[in-house]
C-alpha cells in the first residue's frame, strides 16, 4: 500500500475484503449499497441477514465462514495488497462508474481491487489508454497494437488491457518493450495467471507494472468476472483502442463501457473483409469510434487539447503548387517535346499571347519549361 496517508479505518478495510470474498465482482446492487453506505454497514447487515438465514444457505455459510484478516494476510504473502475507496493510491479515475450504466447486469464502482506490482494505481493510471481486442488477433491486428502501445509508452502513457491472447497480449508486450508502464486487469485473482499460457508474461508485468482485479485471490475465471473486468479497463483508461473485434466480441462490451463513462472510443480498422474487424468497422460506421491508424493518432484524441496535435498529411510541395491558375494553364499548353512559339501556346491555352509571355516567364525561372531559339517546351512531365 502507499506510504502516503490513508482515511481508511482498519473495520472499513476488512469490511470491504470480506464483501469482496462474498459477493461477485461488479454486483450492481451491493457496489452501489457499499458506495452510499460504506462496507461495514452493508456487511454488518448482511452478517444480520445470514443469521436468521433470510440470504439462503449458501451465501450465509460465505459469510459466516469470511475472515478478512486472515485474507489480507495471505494476500500480502503472495505481494498483493487490497486497495479501496479512501487509500491515497485508489484512483478517481473510477469514480464515474458512480454514473456509468450497468451493463450486462454488471456495474458500480468496485468495492475494491486487489493489486499485485510495484506502480501505484494511482499514478499509473493518472495517463492510461485502454487497447483492447479479439484473442484470434490477425499478424496484423498483433502488429498494429504493439506499435500503439509502444508509442503510447514511449510518452510514458500506461497501457491497460485484460492479458488474454492476441491483441491484449500484443499491447502489454509493445509497452514492456519501451520499457513503459503497463496495467493488467484480470477476470481471476491478481494471484493466478489466466490464461495459465501467459503465467510468465503476467508474473512479469506484476515485476515491473500492475496486475489487478477485482475478484479476492485464489478466484477462477468465470463470464461475469470477464465482463465485471471490462467496465474496470474502460474505467481506469482516458479512453479506449479497439484494434480487431468480431461483432460478438468482449471488446465491444469495454467499448461499450467507455462510451457510457464518456471518453472517447477508438477503432482501427481492418481489411473490409476481415471478420476479427467486422465489429470494429461496425463501431466506425455508426460512429461510435474514433478511427485511428497510429499511436500518435490516438495520443491526439486522449491527451490534452493541443499537445499532441497532429500536422494535416499533405505530400511535399512541389513547384506547381505555387503558381497561378493562369500559369497553370499556359504550362499545360506548352509541349512536352515538340518546341514552338509563344503564339502557339497561347492559341492552345486560349489566353491572350502577352500574357502567355509573361506566364512562360515564371515558368522558366520555375524550372518547368525551357526557352531556346524562341521556342518553348516543358522540362519534364509533371507527375
Amino acid at each position: 500500500m502507499s506510504e502516503r496517508t490513508s482515511t481508511v479505518t482498519e473495520t472499513e478495510r476488512l469490511a470491504r475484503a470480506a464483501l469482496s470474498r462474498i459477493a461477485e465482482p461488479g454486483h450492481p446492487t451491493l457496489t452501489d449499497a457499499v458506495h452510499q453506505l460504506g462496507g461495514a454497514t452493508v456487511l454488518g447487515d448482511l452478517q444480520r441477514q445470514a443469521a436468521d438465514r433470510a440470504l439462503g444457505e449458501d451465501l450465509a455459510d460465505r459469510i459466516a465462514t469470511a475472515d478478512p484478516l486472515k485474507e489480507l494476510e495471505r494476500a500480502a504473502s503472495k505481494g498483493v495488497r487490497f486497495v479501496v475507496p479512501g487509500d491515497t493510491e485508489w484512483p478517481s479515475a473510477l469514480d464515474g462508474l458512480v454514473t456509468a450504466p450497468h451493463l450486462h447486469e454488471r456495474g458500480g464502482v468496485p468495492i475494491g481491487l486487489w493489486c499485485r506490482g510495484p506502480l501505484q494505481l494511482d499514478e499509473a493510471v493518472e495517463h492510461a489508454v485502454a487497447v483492447v481486442g479479439s484473442r484470434s488477433a490477425t499478424t496484423y491486428g498483433g502488429a498494429v497494437a504493439g506499435d500503439i502501445a509502444a508509442v503510447l509508452a514511449r510518452e510514458s502513457w500506461t497501457v491497460v488491457s485484460g492479458a488474454a491472447f492476441g491483441i491484449d497480449q500484443s499491447a502489454h508486450r509493445g509497452a514492456l518493450g519501451q520499457r513503459g508502464p503497463t496495467v493488467a486487469v484480470l477476470a481471476c485473482g491478481a494471484d493466478r495467471a489466466y490464461p495459465t499460457a501467459h503465467r510468465s508474461l503476467i508474473d512479469y508485468i506484476a515485476g515491473v507494472g500492475l496486475v489487478v482485479s477485482e475478484a479476492a485471490p485464489g478466484c477462477a475465471p468465470t463470464r461475469i468476472r470477464f465482463l465485471a473486468r471490462n467496465r474496470l479497463i474502460a474505467g481506469l483508461s482516458r479512453g479506449t483502442v479497439v484494434v480487431e473485434a468480431a461483432v460478438r466480441s468482449g471488446a465491444l462490451n469495454t467499448a461499450s463501457w467507455t462510451a457510457g463513462l464518456g471518453r472517447p472510443v477508438m477503432g482501427v480498422p481492418g481489411p473490409v473483409t476481415s471478420a476479427p474487424s467486422a465489429g470494429v468497422h461496425q463501431l466506425i460506421r455508426a460512429r461510435d469510434a474514433l478511427l485511428v491508424t497510429s499511436g500518435e493518432e490516438v495520443l491526439e484524441a486522449v491527451g490534452p487539447m493541443g499537445l499532441f496535435l497532429l500536422p494535416e498529411p499533405r505530400e511535399p510541395e512541389r513547384p506547381r503548387d505555387r503558381l497561378d491558375p493562369v500559369q497553370r494553364q499556359v504550362l499545360d499548353a506548352v509541349p512536352l517535346h515538340q518546341a514552338v512559339e509563344s503564339r502557339s501556346i497561347a492559341r492552345t491555352a486560349g489566353i491572350a499571347h502577352a500574357r502567355t509571355r509573361e506566364a512562360l516567364v515564371v515558368l522558366h525561372r520555375a524550372g518547368l519549361v525551357v526557352h531556346a531559339l524562341g521556342l518553348w517546351r516543358q522540362l519534364e512531365p509533371e507527375t
